[in-house]
């Protein structure tokens, strides 16, 4: 594992160069498999970023998102983005990337949620993070839509001291273009 330090920073910190970079990392991590709409969910908040001799091996950011659930619209941190380049994974440093990105949920979100592919599940099990048992929503151009496919595979966090939602209710996330979760 690298001890170089990590960068963090929102995106507006992060050059045409890094940015670049990251979207390279993150089309070659999910094989062609990460549309532009993909790219765009994660704009807009913390990036986490780690580099070996100055090389990105690795990187996840954290947007903030809206939840209704039970009558109230709840803020909550959305990690995306998360990748390790294939010839450096198994080796801490998407644990390094989650372990930054936990700490800002913790800190400025009432909970975490994340879309875990069938890859990424087990080191999100292995932090904390647990499936969603409830039913998953959107507020869509249409109206309220349930997204069945969605769930079980949608992880939650909790943050300090705040409790998770209540199951017995769906999270209805907020709208967005391409995959909505």
């Amino acid at each position: 594992m690298s001890d170089e330090p990590l960068r963090i920073a929102h995106t507006y910190e992060l050059t045409s160069a890094e940015l670049a970079g990251i979207r390279a990392l993150l089309d070659e991590a999910f094989e062609g498999d990460f549309s532009d709409e993909d790219w765009d969910h994660g704009l807009g908040g913390i990036h986490v970023l780690v580099h070996e001799r100055g090389v990105l091996v690795a990187h996840g950011s954290v947007v903030q998102r809206r939840v209704l659930h039970r009558g109230r619209s709840l803020r909550i941190g959305y990690v995306e983005a998360v990748a390790v380049r294939a010839d450096r994974r198994r080796q801490g440093h998407g644990g390094r990337v989650m372990e930054a990105l936990e700490r800002v949920v913790d800190r400025a979100y009432f909970f975490g949620a994340l879309s875990a592919s069938d890859d990424g599940a087990f080191l999100y099990a292995s932090r904390g993070w647990r499936p969603w048992p409830g039913r998953i929503e959107t507020l869509g151009p249409e109206g309220v839509v349930r997204l069945p496919g969605e769930e079980g595979s949608t992880y939650l966090r909790r943050a300090s001291g705040r409790p998770l939602p209540d199951p017995a209710a769906a999270l209805v996330f907020d709208w967005r273009d391409g995959d909505v979760l």
